[in-house]
């Protein structure tokens, strides 16, 4: 007898359990567009005979396939976290250096976001706005052999010399707006544009010793655009 109440109620609470409650993947092109500033480089300036604050560096853009989870609590509000391949970024100079190739990364920047849908008297435009958290790794850091060049002929460092590059991890706030475009109950169209709070430090290292260490607010605007599939 327990046993068949314990089933009727399980029931009955499935049949009550909102509709609204499911999981959405969508799926296309991503793209990191830097609004990029830097410190500037002290010891080059001085080592070049340039003016103080004359130097910085600056990060290009990428797209690269993007993917993207929702859990959907309620009619109003879903959990989002944001994943793609990783991002490969020239790392340039500028002001008296500028177009001097420093370097390559390539980062990660999975990204949690809670986003609240509005309600616009129809389930097949549905837009949202989020705020969340961001953490970026950095990987794959390497000098430009155009650097290297640049350090000899300045005479900081000699043809013995390894030149390498490293580049911290960030942790920031992000915020994004979009929409979900339902084409039908299973597939639609997901647009969204983000804003991600991403600082890192560049040490330029001479035989493992930091020689020159450069802060880098990348600070990008983050756009996607794909198909979207409910489950």
């Amino acid at each position: 007898m327990k046993k068949s109440l314990l089933v009727c109620s399980l029931l009955a609470l499935g049949a009550a359990t909102p509709a609204y409650a499911d999981f959405s993947v969508n799926v296309g092109a991503i793209g990191v567009m830097p609004n990029d500033s830097s410190g500037s480089l002290p010891v080059i300036e001085s080592v070049a005979g340039a003016p103080a604050g004359s130097m910085g560096v600056r990060v290009n853009s990428d797209v690269q396939l993007g993917l993207t989870i929702d859990y959907k609590i309620d009619e109003n509000w879903t959990i989002e976290l944001i994943a793609a391949t990783p991002f490969s970024h020239e790392i340039h100079g500028s002001g008296e250096i500028n177009g001097l190739k420093v370097g390559k990364t390539k980062h990660l920047p999975p990204t949690l976001m809670a986003q609240y849908h509005f309600n616009v008297g129809s389930d097949v435009f549905k837009p949202f706005v989020g705020l969340g958290l961001n953490y970026t790794t950095f990987f794959e850091d390497n000098v430009d052999p155009e650097l290297t060049d640049t350090l000899t002929a300045l005479g900081v460092i000699t043809a013995a010399d390894t030149v390498d590059l490293a580049l911290s991890d960030s942790f920031g706030f992000a915020a994004q707006a979009g929409f979900n475009y339902k084409l039908n109950e299973k597939w639609g169209i997901h647009a969204m544009v983000s804003y991600m709070a991403i600082d890192t430090r560049a040490d330029v290292r001479i035989n493992g010793v930091t020689a020159e260490s450069v802060n880098v607010d990348i600070d990008p605007t983050v756009a996607m655009i794909g198909l979207r599939y409910n489950f």
